[in-house]
């Protein structure tokens, strides 16, 4: 597999667009703090890290409106690609959906939004957009 995180990005929206509840990823260390962060903004309903075998599995609950039936998830979209890196500093930082959406960025701090790397000051790697 080249691009471990486009494959966890793209069994998510398929997970959402056949109506799963739960969907298995196989996991990663930059996977699991994606998914922290997803969680902790409200994108999904609840996850958990399975230890078995050599790597592991990250199971995802999505969030679903009770009334609607909608995913809270309208789009993810992955920028930058083994083929084409994306970085940015923190004064170039992206505003996903005029600032509805996060983008979530590998830093030299670790992995976190757009949002708290502006706060830190620091730049890094645009690995997805999702709102």
């Amino acid at each position: 597999m080249t691009d471990p995180i486009a494959d966890y990005l793209t069994r998510l929206r398929n997970a959402i667009m056949a109506k799963h509840r739960v969907v298995e990823i196989p996991a990663s260390n930059i996977k699991k703090e994606m998914t922290k962060i997803l969680f902790e903004k409200g994108y999904i309903l609840n996850y958990k890290f399975v230890e078995e075998g050599p790597q592991g599995t990250i199971k995802v609950a999505l969030k679903y409106d009770v009334v609607s039936k909608k995913n809270a998830i309208k789009a993810l979209k992955r920028v930058s690609k083994p083929g084409l890196r994306k970085y940015v500093g923190y004064k170039d930082m992206p505003r996903v959906l005029n600032g509805l959406g996060i983008a979530i960025l590998s830093t030299s701090r670790g992995v976190m939004t757009n949002k708290e790397a502006l706060d830190l000051k620091i730049g890094g790697e645009v690995l997805c957009y999702v709102y």
